[in-house]
C-alpha cells in the first residue's frame, strides 16, 4: 500500500570502491543493480561528484539513516541505462518496483533533514508491505501543522489498546511521495488532517468522518471495525492499484 523495519546498512560489492566511511561508490551497471537488490529501499545519488552541490547533504542524511543503504554513482554510462541526465539523487522500493527521482537542478534546496525524511517516509511504506498486522489505522496529517504533532501523540497513546488488531501509522500529507495514499482515499493535503483505516487482506478502506480528531472518535472508529459495524455504511472497495 504504501508509509517502519531496519535493515543493515552494510554492502559488499566486488566492482565498488569505498569513497565515504558509509556511502560506497558504484563503477558499473552491475554493480549498480546489486546495490539496488540489496535491500527493500536503497538511495544513490548520481551526481558529478563531491563538489556536487547536494553531495555533502546526501553523505550526511545517510549517516543519520543508517537503516537506508546509500551510494553514489558518478559513472555517465550508468546513468544513461537508468535514464538520469543531471544530478539526481534516486530511491529506488522493492516492495513495490518504486522509484523516485529527486532533480538536484529542479529543487529549491536540497537539505539533509529533507533528505532524512525523504528516506524514512520510503522506508516506512515497506514496513507497511511487510507488517504482519495487515489492518492500518492511518492517520493523514500535515508534518508542521499545529495539530500533527498533538495527533501523533494522541494516536501513539492510543495505539497499545490494539496491539496486534491494528498497526498504527502517521503518513505526512504534506510529502510529495505520499500524494497516492492520499489520492487512495479521496484526500488531499489540503483537507487533512483525517484518520482512515486500510486492511490488506481485504484491500478495503474505511474513512472516519471529518470532524474534530479525538482520541475517543478513533477508538470508536476502530471498535466499529472490530465489530463489522462499518462494513456496509462506509468501507469502499478499492481498485488493485499501488500506493
Amino acid at each position: 500500500m504504501l508509509i517502519p523495519l531496519i535493515f543493515p546498512l552494510f554492502v559488499s560489492l566486488a566492482s565498488s570502491t569505498q569513497k565515504d566511511a558509509d556511502v560506497p561508490s558504484l563503477n558499473d551497471i552491475t554493480a549498480t543493480q546489486a546495490f539496488i537488490n540489496s535491500s527493500d529501499v536503497v538511495v544513490i545519488g548520481f551526481l558529478e561528484g563531491e563538489e556536487s552541490s547536494s553531495y555533502k547533504e546526501l553523505v550526511a542524511a545517510a549517516q543519520k539513516v543508517q537503516s537506508v543503504p546509500v551510494a553514489i554513482c558518478s559513472e555517465k554510462e550508468v546513468w544513461v541505462e537508468y535514464g538520469i541526465a543531471s544530478d539526481t539523487i534516486t530511491l529506488f522500493r522493492k516492495a513495490d518496483n518504486y522509484r523516485e527521482n529527486l532533480v538536484v537542478a529542479e529543487a529549491k534546496k536540497v537539505e539533509t533533514d529533507g533528505l532524512v525524511n525523504f528516506f524514512t517516509i520510503n522506508e516506512t511504506a515497506v514496513g507497511l508491505f511487510n507488517s504482519a498486522v495487515k489492518v492500518h489505522v492511518l492517520l493523514f496529517a500535515n508534518r508542521g501543522s499545529k495539530e500533527f504533532s498533538v495527533l501523533k501523540k494522541q494516536l501513539g497513546a492510543l495505539a497499545p489498546e490494539f496491539t496486534g488488531k491494528f498497526l498504527f501509522v502517521v503518513i505526512n500529507g504534506s510529502a510529495q511521495s505520499n500524494f497516492k495514499a492520499l489520492g487512495y482515499f479521496g484526500l488531499d493535503s489540503k483537507s487533512l488532517p483525517r484518520v482512515g483505516i486500510y486492511d490488506g487482506e481485504s484491500d478495503k478502506k474505511w474513512l472516519m468522518p471529518a470532524g474534530e480528531i479525538t482520541a475517543e472518535r478513533v477508538r470508536e472508529f476502530c471498535h466499529s471495525f472490530l465489530q463489522g459495524d462499518l462494513k456496509d455504511a462506509t468501507s469502499e472497495e478499492a481498485p488493485k492499484s499501488e500506493l
